[in-house]
Parts: structure tokens; C-alpha cells; sequence
């Protein structure tokens, strides 16, 4: 029978299905999908798939901010019968332009390595210096109460965990790569998803353990997001405006800078803001989350609305900083399938056959202090005048840094890169 016959299935025999499922055995499998856009702008820079500029970020900044430009999806198959793994087959639509199929492969446990001997110490410990200065609000002046200073020298770690706190609370699980489960991308089967890849029509998981069933759709609404458009308009001496654009099947949005001071005694400052409208770390933030939890927080005003399209860094937050980088994400929806599909008013005992999860977002960077950028710029123009091209290069320190900003290199720096 094709694939596309078995779409209704999940929904039509659900009902009489019911009570005698009530009488199966545990969940058999769980499928997990991360659906996730990247884009990333610096003049002069092409906005196209990693390259060296991406790794840099990717690395400095974490996977949750930087990484592979463009669209990229991650799975991962759990199995109840085979708790070391399986080796499986994701059947995948004609739209995603990849061919018919994703190869599913298990993580293997790493191998515990021997202790390695301590370097000795002295005894002697020096304080760290600097400090992070907290902003936040869309505001074009600083308001009052800010910032929130943390210093380094504070030996009271629940200092760190107050300043670091945020109202992200507890993610929905997605793709985690835990040993035992079978994932894509793999090192047998790690070709990059396309830029023309849509996620919708029929999917399927096959595998020793998976059932059947195991098929699901994915319609137009739980497609990949467009990438992010971010641009900035204003230096950091005064307030910078945000604008964006605004996505259809976004649920929210929001967004945080970061930049670093030198003082003259070798200290560092850490400057970060972001559009909470209340005090909000927003590391987690910087993430998945679902549907629920992201119209939790619009209604504390720590998420934007999904019409929202700019936002404004207050004036002078930046003006002493060497570098600044800015980082968005729109949150999208999340589809949630399981066979027999979920009742309405499902008890408390309620256990499906199987489940499966996609989750989307899309996430986009730019400079601060560069007017006019935006993160679906083009290349430089071939002609520029080489005086601003000869600039452009000094900038880097190295031949081997060429064409990267200088305010990269500092973040790469700061973040241990």
C-alpha cells in the first residue's frame, strides 16, 4: 500500500482502537524531530551556509545561537525493545529534496577514560576581574533599576544563579543524542539539508522494534521558518533600533545582545540586554520552547508577540564596548503525533503505541555598531573602493583571519575560542 494511504490512520481507527489499547504494553518508540533556520548577517559577507565565519560563531557562541547557516534538521529515535540501539530508516517526502530516506544510526556509549594526574598548585588563587552588567527592555532610554551588576571577584555562587535566573523554565525534550537512541545526521549519512527542503507530506520510521504504525504528516504550518531578516539601524553611542520581518506560523520572538568593555586595569565587562520587558537572564530563552510556554511568558511580557517587528537597544548601553553581536529567535509551533492519536480528555493512564515530536525555530545574528545590516545581505559589492577594502583587512590580526570583523574576534575571545 503507498505511503500516502496510510496518512488517515492515526485519526480514523483511534476511536475503536481505545479500550483495547488500554490493555497494550508500554510505549513501544519515540521519534523526535528538530526543525531549526539559521541566518546570519555581517556586511560584506555572503549569508549562505557556514564557512569559516559560521564555525567561529558556531564555536564562540554555542550551538544555540550560531552554528551551520541555513535550515538543518536533527532526529532521534528511541526504541523500548532495543535499549542499545537500532539501526533505522526515516522515509522522508519528495519536498525535502534529499532523497527518500534518512539513515538512522545508534549512539555508542564513549568509553570511560583513565584519570589524568593534577598540575600542583601553589595555594595562591587570584581573583577574577569585571564584571556583566544586565540589561533590558525595548526602550530607546535606559530605565530606571538598571543594570544588574554581577562581579566576578563575588565568592557567593548563589549570586551567579539570581543573575543568571530565567523564566525559560523547563524545555519540551527534543533531540538530546543520548546513547542507545538511533539518530540522523550520522557519520554514515550526514548530507546537508537544502535550502529548497520543505518538511510536508508523509513521514515514516522503520526499524527492529519500531512499530508499524509509526507514520506521520506534516502539514504547511510545521514547516521550516523563513530566516530570520534582522537589521539594525543606529551606532552604539545612541539607541539602536531593530527591525525584522514577520513570519507566519511564529508564535513569538525574542531577542539579546551582548558586548565587551576593556578597562585599563586588564578587567573585563560583559555587557548584555535583551527584550524582556521584566528582568530575564535569557540564556534558556535562546531555545526551543513550546507553544504553551512561549504565550506563558508573552502574557509576563518576556516574549514578544508574533506581530511584533522592532524592537530598540537603549541609548549608550554599547558606547564603550569593543564589539557587540546581536542574536533573535522566532519561536514556532509544535507537532505532537502519537497512535492511537491523543482523546480529547484522555485519562491519567492514557499510553499511546508511539510518539513523535517536531519542533521548529529559527534564529538569526548580526553585528551591533554596523548601520544598515542585515541578515539577508549580499556580498560586498565587487567594485568598493579599495581604500575601504584595504581597512576592511586590517582589521584582522592574522592572514589566517582575513575577512573576519574585528568584533568577532573579540567575542571569539571572550567565549574561549
Amino acid at each position: 500500500m503507498p505511503l500516502s494511504r496510510y496518512a488517515p490512520l492515526a485519526l480514523l481507527l483511534s476511536a475503536p482502537l481505545l479500550s483495547a489499547h488500554a490493555e497494550s504494553n508500554k510505549i513501544a518508540a519515540q521519534y523526535w524531530v528538530d526543525v531549526s533556520t539559521m541566518s546570519m548577517s555581517i556586511p560584506g559577507m555572503p549569508d549562505q551556509g557556514g564557512g569559516m565565519l559560521g564555525g567561529l560563531l558556531g564555536n564562540a557562541m554555542g550551538n544555540a545561537m550560531g552554528g551551520m547557516q541555513g535550515k538543518t534538521v536533527n532526529t532521534e529515535l528511541w526504541v523500548r525493545a532495543k535499549p542499545s540501539g537500532t539501526e533505522g530508516t526515516h522515509l522522508i517526502p519528495n519536498t525535502m529534496n534529499m532523497g527518500s530516506s534518512l539513515l538512522l544510526l545508534p549512539i555508542k556509549p564513549v568509553q570511560a577514560q583513565g584519570s589524568t594526574p593534577t598540575e600542583k598548585s601553589d595555594g595562591t588563587y587570584e581573583k577574577p576581574k569585571g564584571r556583566i552588567l544586565m540589561y533590558w527592555g525595548c526602550s530607546e532610554e535606559i530605565r530606571k533599576g538598571q543594570p544588574r551588576i554581577l562581579d566576578f571577584s563575588s565568592p557567593n555562587y548563589a549570586d551567579y544563579a539570581k543573575f543568571f535566573a530565567s523564566r525559560g523554565g523547563k524545555q519540551s525534550k527534543g533531540v538530546q543524542g543520548k546513547p542507545g537512541d538511533s539518530v540522523w545526521p550520522n557519520e554514515r549519512d550526514n548530507k546537508r539539508v537544502p535550502d529548497n527542503a520543505s518538511l510536508q507530506g508523509q513521514h515514516a520510521v522503520t526499524g527492529d522494534g519500531v512499530p508499524s504504525t509509526l507514520k506521520f504528516q506534516v502539514d504547511a504550518a510545521y514547516d521550516f521558518l523563513p530566516k530570520v531578516k534582522l537589521s539594525t539601524k543606529g551606532d552604539p553611542q545612541n539607541s539602536i533600533g531593530l527591525s525584522w520581518n514577520v513570519m507566519d506560523h511564529a508564535k513569538g520572538y525574542f531577542l539579546q545582545a551582548q558586548g565587551a568593555a576593556r578597562g585599563s586595569d586588564g578587567s573585563s565587562d560583559i555587557i548584555m540586554w535583551n527584550s524582556s520587558e521584566a528582568p530575564e537572564g535569557g540564556w534558556s530563552l535562546m531555545d526551543y520552547q513550546t507553544p504553551s510556554q512561549v504565550a506563558r511568558l508573552q502574557q509576563q511580557k518576556v516574549v514578544l508577540p508574533a506581530t511584533a517587528s522592532t524592537c530598540h537597544i537603549p541609548k549608550g548601553i554599547f558606547a564603550k564596548a569593543e564589539g557587540g553581536m546581536v542574536n533573535m529567535i522566532a519561536y514556532g509551533p509544535e507537532l505532537n503525533a502519537s497512535y492511537p492519536a491523543r482523546p480529547e480528555k484522555a485519562p491519567k493512564d492514557w499510553q499511546p503505541d508511539w510518539t513523535a515530536r517536531v519542533r521548529v525555530k529559527s534564529t538569526g545574528m548580526t553585528m551591533l555598531g554596523m548601520s544598515g545590516s542585515s541578515a539577508s545581505s549580499d556580498m560586498a559589492d565587487e567594485e568598493e573602493r579599495p581604500a575601504r577594502r584595504r581597512a576592511r583587512q586590517e582589521e584582522t590580526s592574522s592572514d589566517e583571519d582575513q575577512g573576519i570583523p574585528a568584533p568577532v574576534k573579540i567575542f571569539k575571545g571572550l567565549f574561549g575560542g
